[in-house]
């Protein structure tokens, strides 16, 4: 198809901002001398080993390897320089060992989610959810949201926890042609799976509470439906344990005065000898009653189905906005959190830093090309550039003063011709 020259300027410049977009970091640096940090990782399908590597690696070594995105993961060290995988790394030159301290999920196997399927990201019509905790990635269907789609390739495979999934086939369609989730990302900022939820006590204990939404179901012909508890019991607010105060004998208790109910004794009440400072006892727990919903779910889970009257849940939990700031921090509930820090405050994850190239025209990075060459050099490359644009506008000079379009023939006949002079002269 013949185009105009401002045509193709015009498309050169949208594949410039398309790249920058694209790749708008510098990757000539292995991150593997940094340590275990959370970054993006890649699992490098071609070199067929279980082990992943950063970002950087993943565009200079393995190019034109088959890989799959496994998105940021916390504590890894690349892979790409250790011995583990064959293939060398044009980063880091030295041969590293093996890392003893990476931990290889079923996502280094190239499946997801407790179905332990592949993704492909042709076929597939669900969005994928990442667990907050353990960082595998979970279908939609798989935790009870929609009823699964059924793609053609993936027919014969399915998840053990949707086969009794709520019919929605009357619900309104998104816009990829599902019906909406029962719960959207607008409804949550985390989500994290039964399993580590399990492995967690204060999770475990937060689980079905306020703010802590679960997906359940009160038999096997029953729609699934969200779920959380809001106990009359339950502090209302957000915990606040920054601040501490002195009382009169001058011990410290927490200033959290969003949840204090019991006000301040006169002098006279009490004998002083009789106050209970801090230190004699544990500080107070704030967390929400246990939900007996969530509780039996949990003991369903573990002591088999052999309780009729328990609610049907896979166990996940969505958390909403702000549960950081609403955990309880006693010395009961404090000690899991501290145990995945992850969990307190939020981890830092690592970015490549930001290519100063990046989004520049192919006539600037000539430019910069040119300030980095040796004068001598950089003198014929702007020769031997002059000559090909004089022998490139005498070329197309007749095409201007007869009205032809340039068809791309032409313009690779007359690279053949200049290529053709130039052996010539050599």
């Amino acid at each position: 198809m013949a185009c105009s020259l401002n045509d193709l300027v015009d498309s050169q410049d949208a594949l410039v901002k398309e790249a920058a977009l694209a790749l708008p970091h510098e990757f000539s640096r292995c991150t593997h001398s940094l340590g275990p940090i959370r970054q993006a990782v890649y699992l490098c399908l071609t070199c067929a080993a279980p082990r992943g590597v950063c970002s950087s690696c993943s565009i200079a070594c393995h190019t034109d390897h088959e890989q799959v995105e496994l998105f940021p993961k916390r504590n890894f060290r690349c892979d790409c320089p250790t011995s583990a995988i064959t293939h060398p790394c044009t980063l880091h030159k030295t041969l590293e060992e093996e890392n003893s301290t990476n931990k290889y999920g079923q996502n280094y196997q190239g499946v997801f989610c407790r179905c332990s399927r592949p993704y492909d990201p042709k076929t597939e019509l669900e969005t994928m959810i990442q667990c907050f905790v353990c960082e595998d990635w979970f279908h939609e269907s798989c935790l009870n949201l929609r009823e699964r789609p059924q793609p053609e390739s993936t027919t014969d495979q399915s998840c053990p926890s949707d086969s009794h999934a709520a019919d929605d086939d009357n619900s309104d369609t998104t816009s990829n042609g599902l019906p909406p989730p029962l719960i959207s990302a607008d409804d949550y900022d985390a989500f994290v799976c039964c399993t580590c939820v399990t492995q967690i006590d204060t999770l475990r204990r937060y689980a079905g509470t306020r703010g802590v939404i679960m997906v359940v179901r009160d038999d096997d012909n029953s729609p699934w439906k969200k779920f959380e508890e809001h106990s009359s019991n339950e502090p209302s607010g957000e915990h606040n344990y920054g601040d501490v105060h002195s009382d009169t004998d001058g011990s410290q208790s927490p200033s959290a005065s969003k949840h204090r109910t019991s006000r301040s004794r006169s002098r006279g009440e009490e004998p002083k000898a009789k106050r209970r400072k801090l230190s004699d006892h544990l500080s107070p727990c704030l967390a929400p009653p246990v939900s007996s919903v969530a509780n039996q779910i949990f003991e369903r889970r573990m002591r088999g189905s052999d309780i009729p009257t328990s609610p049907l849940s896979t166990g996940d939990v969505f958390l909403t906005e702000g549960w950081r700031r609403r955990w309880c921090r006693c010395d009961q509930c404090l000690p899991s959190l501290l145990a995945h820090s992850y969990l307190l405050e939020e981890e830092e994850t690592y970015e490549p830093p930001e290519d100063p190239e990046s989004g520049m025209s192919l006539e600037e990075l000539g430019m910069r090309a040119l300030e980095r060459m040796p004068r001598d050099r950089a003198i014929d490359g702007i020769r031997a550039f002059n000559d090909m644009r004089d022998n490139l506008m005498e070329y197309l000079r007749p095409f201007a003063q007869e009205g032809k379009v340039v068809e791309a023939a032409d313009v690779n006949r007359f690279f053949e011709t200049l290529t053709e002079s130039r052996r010539a002269r050599n």
